[in-house]
């Protein structure tokens, strides 16, 4: 996989699901990550061929919940990001993954409680020697790229030396959010000064992350930090068509052009439900007509009708063979 001159699509919790990565790659992006998964979790898991939709589905063997979903279509694209504090446990998830995705991330940036507290995401921040003994076990095990993703430190100084560190492992690549741990997304600007001091210390691609709002900010944060490449999370859940050169499409457009591939994809309910709530709350309120109706909303089926699949869903069911679309997850809804 190349790294240099991307379009990329953040890995994001409920919202990278397969129906977004392929909506992001239909607007422009290049490389779409998916949501971080925790390795445990995956563990739990078998790789189970799924005809019925033409994807392939790791699916959790005692709740039968589907994991993680992807197709041949996004082979070359897509990245699986794990949360791991543990080498062996890592390289048993790439190890099941590998030849289904096109690279693979290790999540060193999250600062959210649930990975912190596992001693995952942020919290691998202050431990280079295991930072160093997962990549390097992954790099010599894995015949896919191998890349992680971090966030700056107190100090500009001691972040160039975790990503030299780091470069030493073999990685393909590096993307570095430029906020602190502390540093709150809609409070505090990201901090491209910091991402360019680490551009100028390592030679392996470095991707940029932070504050890419719009199209043209792809190229100014990349012109302005060395990066590499550039990565987009909030500006995409908020209008994933950001990818797209000729500008942005119409909000209600992309939403119902997300929701028809949630139906095609049988994404899980609550993961639409979630991503839908989150363009909702950008453009509009939970407490419309529209916001209150998809709370209602139960299953998969009841969103695809609320927002005007009726017709669709039968088209499908009858393109695979007449009966109803069932999802691993049916339990759930």
């Amino acid at each position: 996989m190349e790294y240099r001159g991307k379009h990329i699509l953040a890995p994001m919790v409920r919202v990278g699901g397969l129906p977004f990565r392929m909506l992001a790659a239909e607007y422009g992006a290049d490389i779409t990550y998916g949501e971080e998964i925790v390795d445990h979790k995956m563990l739990r898991c078998e790789r189970v061929v799924n005809e019925f939709l033409g994807t392939v589905d790791f699916v959790e063997r005692t709740t039968k919940e589907v994991v993680f979903r992807t197709c041949d279509a996004e082979k070359e694209r897509v990245v699986f990001q794990v949360g791991t504090a543990d080498a062996v446990r890592c390289l048993k998830v790439a190890s099941s993954v590998a030849g289904d995705v096109a690279a693979f991330d290790v999540n060193m940036g999250c600062p959210k409680s649930f990975s912190t507290s596992g001693g995952m995401g942020a919290a691998l921040l202050g431990k280079p020697e295991l930072i160093h003994d997962i990549l390097t076990t992954l790099r010599r095990n894995l015949s896919i790229p191998v890349t992680c993703k971090i966030r700056l430190l107190e100090t500009y100084a001691e972040t160039v030396e975790l990503a030299r560190r780091i470069e030493t492992t073999g990685v393909a690549a590096l993307a570095v959010h430029g906020r602190r741990v502390k540093d709150r997304t809609h409070r505090d600007p990201a901090q491209w000064d910091g991402i360019q001091e680490v551009v100028s210390a390592l030679s392996i691609p470095v991707i940029a992350n932070g504050d890419v709002l719009e199209y043209g900010d792809f190229q100014r944060i990349e012109d302005a930090t060395g990066a590499s490449s550039a990565m987009v999370a909030r500006a995409a859940v908020w209008n994933v068509s950001v990818f797209r050169p000729e500008g942005l499409l119409f909000w209600e457009d992309v939403k119902s052009e997300y929701v028809r591939k949630c139906v095609e994809w049988e994404n899980d309910v609550h993961w639409t439900k979630h991503t839908l709530r989150e363009m909702i709350m950008r453009h509009s309120n939970l407490e419309s007509a529209e916001g209150k109706a998809l709370a209602r909303c139960k299953t998969l089926g009841d969103v695809g009708d609320l927002y005007g699949f009726q017709s669709y869903r039968r088209e499908l069911e009858v393109s695979r063979g007449g009966s109803e679309i069932v999802s691993y997850t049916e339990d759930c809804f």
